[in-house]
């Protein structure tokens, strides 16, 4: 694989399925062979639009007659798990939507099945590739506000008429509870969320605290109620403080004797994350974020709605220790 393009099928012809296929269509190193969705027609749409060879209405009929290297999953989520695992076992390098599966169970699931086959799966939690979250990665290790703090994020608009299988705290929040591990390198201890279901079968407005030590805390707010679509978020340090707009790629770092706001080239994050998938492949490289991280995700999005019903705080060993696996083995 390492000379050659990567041989990939996407799998879901969605909003995101065609998203992915556009992207990998356009990427170098890609060589994409399929494209899978139970509506055959809206599979033969996207196949027309970027030139792909092939399509299925089976993912495991795919599988049997295709020889590829990886498969992007952009189903619904409640189909993450059955599809990630069949891949796995069959010796294919996974690319999964976030999240990573719709419980923990299944994530952990997941996550045994990449140790056991040696597998290899990337989550695509597609902030990390955002190029301002990347700037700011950066000026957080070079102590541009010293030590961070707190996290305050916010993620607000109306409802996404394309989910139906998971609450706004397995979409939406969990790119902010992914993004509090990114940036302070850990999970939280414990945490409480206050929330509900207003028009909505699941949840559709959260607001969690989670503390991370003596120290560090983040704040999450989520919501499909708000009529304007917003995504920001705020980290305080010892020595600033730095403002991120996801939408528009902006950073703001606010500093006692004076404010920088650097030019951040924009690229688009999808574009980012599925070529460093590509080249990762092409070289033989590790992938991340992985299942672990995924794991992680959904470990603190069952502990928020955990702490949502139960209005009470949640440690997260807690939840880790229902399972049978504590956060030394997740290398935490």
């Amino acid at each position: 694989m390492s000379s050659g393009r990567v041989k990939i099928a996407v799998i879901g012809a969605g909003f995101w399925g065609r998203n992915h296929a556009r992207v990998f269509s356009e990427i170098e190193g890609a060589d994409l062979q399929a494209v899978v969705d139970i509506d055959a027609s809206r599979a033969q749409q996207i196949a027309k639009k970027f030139n792909i060879p092939k399509i299925y209405t089976d993912y495991k009929r795919l599988l049997d007659a295709e020889e590829l290297d990886a498969v992007s999953i952009c189903t619904p989520t409640i189909t993450h798990a059955e599809i990630a695992l069949e891949c796995i076992r069959r010796g294919c390098v996974v690319l999964v939507e976030k999240p990573m599966a719709s419980t923990l169970r299944e994530a952990l699931e997941i996550l045994d099945a990449v140790k056991s086959f040696r597998g290899k799966l990337m989550v695509g939690f597609i902030e990390r590739f955002n190029p301002a979250v990347r700037y700011m990665l950066s000026a957080i290790s070079e102590g541009v506000i010293g030590t961070p703090l707190t996290i305050a994020a916010r993620r607000i608009g109306p409802w996404p008429q394309r989910i139906g299988d998971v609450g706004v705290v397995k979409d939406v929040a969990i790119h902010d509870i992914d993004l509090t591990h990114f940036f302070f390198g850990s999970m939280p201890t414990h945490l409480y969320a206050t929330g509900g279901a207003l028009r909505h079968s699941y949840e559709d407005y959260v607001q969690a605290l989670m503390y991370f030590d003596d120290v560090r805390s983040a704040s999450i707010e989520a919501n499909w109620l708000s009529s304007k679509k917003k995504r920001d978020m705020r980290i305080t340090g010892t020595e600033g403080v730095a403002n991120i707009e996801f939408l528009t790629g902006e950073v703001i770092i606010e500093k006692p004797e004076h404010s920088i706001s650097p030019t951040i080239n924009y690229v688009e994050p999808l574009k980012s994350e599925l070529t460093y998938f590509v080249e990762q492949l092409r070289k033989s490289g590790e992938l991340a974020p992985g299942p672990v991280e995924g794991v992680l995700s959904l470990a603190v999005s069952e502990a928020i709605l955990a702490s949502m019903r139960s209005r009470a705080t949640v440690y997260l060993d807690n939840v880790l220790g229902e399972w049978g696996i504590s956060r030394s083995e997740l290398k935490l």
